[in-house]
């Protein structure tokens, strides 16, 4: 689809006029009925505030002329939804939501992101040496990794996934193992509300928030799996059974 179709249909789902659109961005109505008239396109600029606007991608504005790849973990970028995002909540689109959160670098060592990716790429045509052959050959051409120590914030992201692990470590829930990592999640993985004992409705995920977490199998019982979920201001714990979808509320604790 051209800029012109794409800008015309992202203002009509937005039930937005043509000097609505205009006021919102700064420019004249005449600009922008020359865009959706197929005249111009819009300037880097104006592009950025569309991009704003609208929360797709400059990439999707300009009709998707580039493969995106995230520059952390390699994964390819097949639609905006998987595009991390800036501290203003602007879309980056040099990687994934999992790998860049909010304008935080979520990984700092290679290995541990290989290990998270690994689980995901073995199938039947893929073992998992040929995935860690396969990573450990592609992430250091990617851009994060080359330029790692300058896009480095000394270890405080790190010291703050530390401070969570103990604190949810320390709660002592009974038949949860040890938590050891906590990873960036991102997305509706379980699309259920709790109700709080004051009556506040909370989901198990947001799929506009980052937070860190863990599903965790039960030494005790390898049928029971619990999952943990943080950020700076409340822990979540729940259990559920390992091939079921209905997670029972353990805990929720305002850090």
């Amino acid at each position: 689809m051209e800029t012109k179709n794409i800008i015309l249909e992202l203002r009509t789902k937005k039930g937005m006029s043509q000097d609505e659109l205009a006021k919102k961005i700064m420019v004249t109505r005449q600009a922008v009925s020359r865009w959706e008239n197929g005249e111009t396109v819009p300037n880097t600029e104006t592009l950025k505030l569309l991009s704003k606007e609208f929360d797709v991608s400059i990439n999707t504005l300009l009709g998707t002329p580039r493969k995106l790849i995230c520059q952390c973990c390699g994964m390819p970028l097949e639609d905006d939804t998987m595009i991390g995002r800036n501290g203003d909540g602007t879309l980056n689109e040099d990687y994934c939501k999992w790998c860049y959160a909010d304008g935080t670098y979520t990984y700092s060592d290679m290995d541990e992101l290989i290990d998270v990716c690994v689980k995901n790429m073995v199938n039947d045509s893929f073992s998992e040496e040929q995935a860690r052959s396969y990573m450990k050959e592609l992430f250091p051409k990617l851009d994060y990794w080359k330029r790692h120590d300058e896009f480095s914030d000394d270890g405080r992201f790190e010291e703050f996934k530390k401070q969570l692990i103990q604190e949810v470590n320390d709660l002592r829930i009974e038949g949860m193992p040890e938590v050891k990592r906590l990873n960036a999640l991102v997305g509706k993985y379980v699309n259920l509300e709790y109700t709080l004992p004051n009556g506040e409705k909370i989901k198990f995920l947001d799929d506009q928030k980052t937070y860190l977490g863990n599903q965790l199998e039960s030494k005790l019982d390898s049928e029971k799996c619990f999952g943990v979920l943080a950020d700076m201001d409340f822990i979540i714990v729940c259990t559920y059974e390992a091939k079921g979808n209905n997670p029972e509320l353990l805990l929720y604790k305002k850090r």
